[in-house]
């Protein structure tokens, strides 16, 4: 495929025809003569002025030409392919690396910087970074890397520091480098030490033996299947650090119940008045209350009768045991920023090495949106007997923010490579051999802690989004090439399944997009949407609905207009309950914020149709820039004050006004975990960091899901449109999916190209 990256985005994608050459006489040697070395790798002054046009344009950020004009500034004697360094250095924290890697950079040059930015008509470039840099070899810039009060190799005071590998050099901002080394460092001490002892039987003061397999025996009943979620659990029991990853529906919320489950029983059975602190932690807030929704209908499933019957301490009997087993498995889910205790206005936190948290176990919901920051404060807030456990979907996208955690770790679970005693002793636990194919006598001990969930309990053979996901999220190998993976996505898309149908846009101004928004287009699936059955409930799926259904329901569920607010706040409660429960039937996530297919550009345009439908009712001025009823926001930052989290949706809604009978006022309806007050009611005023979400980035939908999901595609192509983003968007949809492509064509680029996240070895 043609790198989208290169000077074809701004221009011809063909040369010009060379004009008619003079003959020549014969066995003349024509020399070509050497290219010139650009001005800006020898000229600091041209250095700078470059970096002012690469920031004019949007492909650098003011922050890096900033950071560079200070070292230049405060520092003699830099040599420019250093400052040329630094800016791109800084540049990668912006777009998800942590670190340049020079050698990636010198093979392809523009991917160094953000092209083309949103919004970039692409005419008049600046010179291309392929420009710049196409007669500086590695060696070359490797040289220019050596300045005493700028970078050093390892730890020191410089800023800066060089991390030399071979054929390559990668330079860190020194704050990411120490990131990297503290989770290297954490994450291989709770791997050398292992729970082995778990495998044993209890001490003899229990009075009955008690072996881990007879509680995962208990907590997954004998099946012909290889069970994975139980060799998760067995996996995870072992080890002071576990990851279970997995698509969606492949059970890491049920997965992770029944380890809390089986972890207190081993302790209850050691120490029956000493269950182990455990916390769960997401995040985002949306992240957290879905995770715990999930958690509270899964504890109340588990056998907690039966695992409580594997010992008889003295003191209880088998009854409480039970109750005590079941009030030690938690079912309140807290955001990172929470459990750390966040201190405004500053990038430090309340627990630290110094005051580490109190806690046995914590477990960490989608862990793929978990930067390497956020990692490392977690890591280093941990005790050092603490277990850590993270779910996570390897495959999704990975945080906004720099690093690829979850992914970097992730990179061999594949293949497993669990060593042959590994492999025998989960034979042993379970009673199910792996496939020898998993098994690798070299495995490394991070192999050994890893479990991926292969089987989707969502998403069967019938299912055209989990056909769909399969597709787009096989990996380009020898054995498939880019023909061939296009070739199956569009082979998913026109089976004709009942959940799926794809949107091809004629233009701009295509009516289908505003029908699709308005009434979610149930006539372009498969017999309308009708006959589908809800495997949950065994019930027939709704068809699938556009934002009518919840504006709908808000009018017709109103209450009456003679009923207080201050006096029937449960009324209210649930008219925002059935009003917001609608709105999560459908959402229209992009791919971009700026221009007429991001979310700036969407958000105003789906008011407007809605409006047209009156289903709202607002002037231009409060669709662009006010508040009205129907409105729904995003929380996009954490505000403590309010209780509001980062990600959290809420609906604008209209309720008496207690100050001015017969008037009304607005009052923002955000969902609540807890069931004696199951809303928040915020007045739009005290909301400052809230955006409309009409349509929403599918970076800000994940740790979400939606009866329809309606993914669109934008005209043009975009470094951002990688296979990891239309994966992690058409996995939101839960029982329908529409796709939109707003020209044909933008699907085939974006998923044979994958994200590429810079970084060192977190883990070895």
């Amino acid at each position: 495929m043609r790198d989208l990256l290169t000077l074809d985005l701004f221009g011809d994608s063909e040369p010009p025809a060379p004009e008619a050459a003079p003959s020549k006489p014969a066995n003349r040697v024509v020399e070509i003569p050497a290219r010139k070395p650009h001005p800006a790798l020898s000229d600091r002054d041209a250095l700078l002025a470059l970096f002012e046009r690469w920031v004019a344009r949007g492909w650098l950020r003011d922050l890096d030409r900033a950071l560079v004009a200070f070292f230049a500034r405060e520092v003699g004697q830099v040599p420019p392919l250093l400052l040329l360094a630094t800016a791109l250095a800084s540049h990668q924290l912006g777009r998800g690396h942590v670190c340049l890697d020079l050698s990636a950079t010198l093979s392809a040059p523009d991917f160094a910087l953000s092209l083309p930015p949103e919004g970039d008509d692409l005419s008049d470039p600046p010179p291309l970074p392929s420009e710049v840099l196409a007669t500086l070899t590695l060696a070359e810039w490797q040289a220019a890397l050596e300045h005493p009060a700028l970078i050093c190799s390892g730890h020191g005071n410089t800023p800066l520091v060089r991390s030399d590998a071979p054929h390559t050099t990668r330079l860190y901002l020194r704050r990411y480098w120490q990131y990297e080394q503290t989770l290297h460092q954490e994450i291989t001490a709770r791997l050398s030490v292992t729970g082995a002892r778990t495998a044993q039987k209890a001490t003899p003061s229990v009075g009955r033996s008690l072996l881990l397999k007879d509680a995962l025996d208990t907590l997954f009943p004998a099946t012909d299947m290889l069970d994975w979620q139980k060799v998760a659990c067995a996996l995870a029991a072992r080890s002071h650090f576990a990851i279970i990853t997995g698509g969606p529906g492949t059970g890491k919320t049920t997965t992770v119940v029944r380890l809390l489950a089986l972890l207190q029983t081993l302790q209850l059975a050691q120490s029956p008045k000493q269950a182990l602190r455990i916390r769960l932690a997401a995040p985002t807030g949306k992240a957290a209350a879905r995770l715990n929704e999930s958690i509270a209908g899964q504890v109340s499933l588990l056998p907690t009768d039966k695992l409580a019957a594997l010992w008889e301490p003295n003191s209880l009997g088998e009854d409480s045991c039970t109750e005590q087993l079941s009030a030690s498995i938690p079912t309140e889910v807290t955001t990172l920023h929470r459990l750390l205790g966040a201190r405004p206005d500053t990038r430090h936190f309340r627990h630290n090495p110094n005051n580490p948290l109190a806690l046995d176990v914590l477990v960490i919901d989608e862990a793929s949106m978990v930067d390497i920051e956020m990692m490392t404060a977690v890591l280093s807030a941990l005790p050092a007997h603490a277990k850590l456990v993270l779910l996570g979907d390897k495959d999704q996208l990975a945080s906004v923010e720099a690093g690829a955690v979850l992914g970097d770790l992730c990179r061999r679970a594949e293949a497993a490579h669990y060593t042959p005693e590994t492999a025998q002793w989960l034979a042993e636990l379970t009673s199910q051999p792996l496939p020898e194919a998993l098994t690798c006598p070299n495995g490394q001990a991070l192999d050994q802690a890893i479990t991926m969930l292969r089987v989707s309990h969502r998403f069967d053979a019938a299912s055209g989004i989990g056909q769909l996901a399969e597709a787009i999220n096989q990996p380009l190998s020898a054995i498939l090439n880019e023909r061939d993976k296009q070739n199956a996505v569009h082979s998913a898309l026109r089976h004709g399944y009942a959940d799926l149908h794809h949107l091809v846009l004629g233009g701009e101004d295509d009516s289908a997009l505003e029908r699709l928004v308005v009434t979610g287009s149930p006539e372009r699936f498969p017999n309308a949407g009708k006959g589908r059955l809800d495997k949950r409930s065994n019930e027939e799926l709704a068809p699938p609905t556009g934002y009518r259904h919840y504006l709908t329901t808000l009018n017709k569920q109103r209450p009456d207009v003679t009923l207080t607010f201050e006096d029937n706040r449960a009324t209210y409660n649930s008219w925002a309950s059935d009003v917001l429960k609608a709105y999560g039937h459908f959402q229209l996530l992009c791919a971009l914020r700026k221009g007429p297919w991001g979310v700036e550009g969407l958000n105003l345009r789906i008011a407007k149709v809605l409006r047209s439908h009156k289903l709202l009712s607002a002037g231009d001025i409060e669709l662009e820039k006010g508040w009205y009823e129907g409105r729904p926001v995003l929380v996009t930052q954490n505000d403590y004050s309010l209780g509001l989290m980062n990600g959290d949706i809420g609906i604008t809604l209209a309720v008496p006004d207690p100050r001015t009978p017969g008037r009304s006022l607005h009052r923002v309806a955000f969902p609540t975990s807890d069931p004696e007050n199951p809303i928040r009611w915020v007045l739009p005023s005290r909301l400052h960091a809230v955006e409309t979400v009409f349509a929403m980035t599918v970076h800000k939908s994940q740790g979400s899901e939606f009866l329809h999901t309606a993914l669109l595609l934008p005209q043009t192509p975009n470094p951002i449109l990688t296979r990891e983003l239309v994966y992690t968007g058409i996995t939101r949809a839960r029982e329908w999916l529409t796709l939109v492509e707003a020209k044909r064509g933008i699907l085939n680029d974006a998923v044979v190209r994958a994200v590429m996240r810079v970084s060192g070895t977190v883990a070895n």
